[in-house]
């Protein structure tokens, strides 16, 4: 602990690693350069690149990578995105100022501010003339298209994990330290198995002839097997089951550092369940919410096994694209220029969220 003099009156205390501080660091920092820092220095030299004939790095510095990569038509479709947001923006701004008692309403149903419902409205919009005007496009070699299909999938995976992890992280923090400790046991146990063999697994439960749609006509929900093998719901189902512990444990360690007291004064104060947990609970436990939103989100825009394994290698996410680029086409420059395109996405997520949380 060191002292810095400010003042003539004030002392303030900084914590300042010392020789010792670094030297535990080293270890860790080591290996954030040896795996990360150099891997992706290397993958961004890579993406100014071309290739010759034979798949060999050929060191040209150019900008083509990424000129194939975003095409003339996406600039229009993304002002076109905006403009429609913008439009839904200025309108409903004009109508909740005309109407007070309108942002009261939103605030009161929904727990947003005027601010956040119109800025939710707005990016909603523009999302959805963006996703239109994407699919619709032909021309060039349609990457964003598969980048927006890869980010719905991730997406809607996230919301589901979301959903089902909350209740059971939050059951689990609430529970007696006994009961807490095996529950906690059961969520790591898929860990124990290799992720593929997980992944493989899944075939055996929804394929035609599967246990799934056994059961289903067993029960005589359905008279005939779904077709559930090798399509997007298995995808989405694969990467739920992958990726919903990821979910779960976050969630948990904010739910039990939650403070029972400030739930039991807002009861004391006539706030009814729904509305201690939409005002109490969720935002304590916010952090939780966030780090497992980022850690199901980010793995799963790039995830490609269970693409291949569970949906056929049918519809190709971005994480297909990439890994063909440097396996079969030997394209090494191209491939990097879609993982820094990615590796741009997660930053900009992760800065987003990281303001969003200092607001908070």
């Amino acid at each position: 602990m060191a002292l810095e003099y400010r003042t003539a009156n004030e002392f303030v205390a900084t914590n300042r690693p010392g020789k010792r501080g670094w030297l535990l660091m080293a270890p860790l920092l080591t290996w954030l350069i040896a795996f990360v820092v150099a891997p992706t220095a290397i993958m961004f030299v890579y993406s100014f690149c071309d290739r010759d004939d034979i798949g060999q790095v050929v060191f040209t510095f150019n900008l083509e990578n990424y000129k194939r990569i975003f095409v003339p038509e996406y600039g229009w479709i993304i002002l076109q995105s905006l403009m429609a947001g913008g439009a839904v923006a200025g309108f409903l701004l004009f109508g909740l100022k005309a109407d007070g008692s309108l942002t009261a309403a939103i605030r009161e149903k929904t727990g947003f501010g005027s601010g956040s419902f119109v800025g939710l409205l707005a990016a909603t919009a523009g999302y959805l003339v963006m996703r239109e005007r994407v699919f619709a496009l032909t021309t060039g070699g349609n990457f964003l298209k598969i980048l927006f299909k890869s980010v719905e999938l991730a997406g809607l995976s996230t919301i589901i994990c979301v959903i089902i992890g909350y209740p059971v992280a939050y059951f689990i923090g609430r529970a007696s330290d006994n009961a807490r400790n095996k529950l906690l046991m059961l969520i790591m146990i898929p860990f124990w198995t290799n992720f593929l063999i997980r992944t493989y697994a899944w075939i055996t439960i929804l394929k035609a002839e599967g246990l799934l749609n056994g059961l289903l006509i067993y029960a005589k929900v359905i008279s005939e097997p779904l077709p559930l093998l090798y399509t997007p719901t298995a995808v989405i189902i694969g990467t739920v089951y992958a990726y919903l512990p990821f979910m779960i444990l976050p969630i948990y360690g904010s739910v039990e550092k939650l403070d029972n007291s400030l739930v039991e004064a807002a009861f004391d104060l006539g706030a009814g369940p729904v509305r201690a947990f939409s005002n109490i609970i969720v935002p304590l436990t916010r952090p939780g919410i966030v780090a497992g939103i980022l850690l199901v989100f980010v793995p799963a825009v790039g995830m490609f096994a269970i693409n291949d394994v569970l949906g056929g290698k049918r519809d190709p996410l971005i994480g297909n694209v990439i890994d063909q680029q440097f396996k079969q086409a030997r394209n090494m420059p191209f491939g990097s220029a879609l993982g820094i395109i990615l590796l741009l996405l997660f930053a900009i997520a992760f800065f987003l969220t990281l303001r969003k949380e200092e607001k908070n």
